[in-house]
């Protein structure tokens, strides 16, 4: 592994920690208008998370829950990307961001801090942890009850 690839993956593992210590949207939204359950059997993750949509977009997002580091930063780098978004636009981030932790990386799309999630794709056990909030976002965006689960 380079010097750069070495300090990149530092501050990859930097922010993830920063996104599970100090968790953003982290709070239950009274008045939302979509939300969803999610569990990971595998690593006992769970949250909820809630959406509030006009106008055909996000105007918020936020979860509560427990879990490991990389299901809550992956939940708290979720809700800032979502935020603002419109609906088509939170739909192919979901399927671009699953696509590159499950197959290959999309070279179209610029993922951000996303981004730091990408390693995550080495470990094929982590993947559900890190795509678990997604699943369960685009749930709550199809108004589907059962609990999302990523087994």
């Amino acid at each position: 592994m380079s010097d750069m690839q070495h300090d990149l993956r530092e501050l990859y593992q930097e922010m993830i920690f920063d996104h599970n210590r100090h968790p953003r949207n982290f709070h239950k939204m009274e008045h939302a208008s979509h939300q969803a359950e999610g569990y990971n059997p595998l690593c006992g993750d769970q949250l909820t998370v809630y959406l509030h949509v006009a106008e055909g977009r996000v105007t918020d997002a936020s979860f509560v829950g427990e879990g490991c580091a990389i299901s809550t930063a992956s939940a708290s780098l979720m809700t800032e990307a979502i935020k603002g978004q419109p609906l088509e636009q939170v739909e192919s981030l979901f399927a671009d961001f699953h696509a590159m932790l499950t197959e290959a990386h999309p070279e179209h799309r610029d993922f951000g801090k996303l981004e730091v999630l990408s390693g995550v794709r080495e470990f094929p056990a982590r993947v559900k942890c890190a795509t678990l909030a997604w699943h369960t976002m685009d749930n709550a965006l199809h108004g589907v009850h059962d609990t999302a689960k990523t087994e």
